[in-house]
């Protein structure tokens, strides 16, 4: 099994270097290949431009084979090819953008089976901001107001993402929908990774922020905490 890493949004730049070079680490090193899948970006059609950023960012940390798959609906979802090539990574990178279209165009197809297939492997799942959302059981979406479903690799839970730009106003509302969840507020430029021991440990320039059974508990650079 492989490790999971959290993003809170405005990533590929500044103290974001932290948790992506440990996921490198964790993931093989930078001769492993590094997969950017764009989905959330394709309802604006920005995926082209996001997948680039993602592919330079991680080749300005030293990694020597990053590419993106054109994951875009529910039909490149289930190309056989674009699943190969998923599940030969060794990290594996959701995008931000609309968490629905994400969760809802990988849900059940060839391309999301091809990644969990990797983690069972050991590959590291990584995600920013609705790339981060849809990784727990539970995500909200800010567009239609709904409390959703989502692919339940970190179960129990729901990522309140930018939670120190506009995050932290999603709390009252979701500790009132979700009240037996534990809600992760993640700052942007932050991290979380849950690394070899099984605990998280936050990386980048803000805070991780738990709320549950109505407490808050707050977490910065180097803490570590369990879900």
């Amino acid at each position: 099994m492989g490790n999971l890493l959290l993003e809170g949004g405005a990533e590929f730049g500044g103290r974001m270097s932290e948790p992506d070079l440990r996921a490198i680490e964790l993931a093989g090193g930078f001769d492993i290949p590094i997969c950017i899948i764009p989905t959330a970006a394709a309802p604006d059609r920005n995926h082209k431009r996001a997948g680039n950023n993602g592919i330079r960012w991680f080749q300005s940390l030293g990694a020597k084979n990053v590419f993106a798959v054109d994951v875009i609906d529910s039909a490149s979802a289930n190309d056989s090819a674009l699943a190969a090539s998923i599940r030969t990574s060794g990290l594996i990178y959701l995008l931000g953008g609309f968490p629905r279209h994400l969760a809802e165009t990988l849900a059940n197809s060839l391309c999301w089976q091809a990644a969990l297939d990797a983690f069972e492997e050991g590959a590291v799942i990584a995600g920013s901001s609705a790339g981060a959302m849809v990784l727990c059981e539970h995500y909200y979406d800010p567009y239609e107001k709904k409390l959703l479903r989502g692919l339940n690799l970190i179960p129990n839970s729901c990522v309140l993402p930018h939670h120190n730009n506009f995050g932290k106003a999603w709390a009252k509302q979701l500790e009132q929908m979700l009240p037996n969840a534990i809600l992760i507020g993640i700052d942007e430029q932050t991290g979380m990774l849950n690394d070899t021991d099984g605990t998280w440990q936050v990386h980048g320039a803000g805070n991780v922020t738990l709320y549950h059974d109505g407490k808050i508990n707050g977490y910065t650079r180097g803490e570590t905490f369990s879900l």
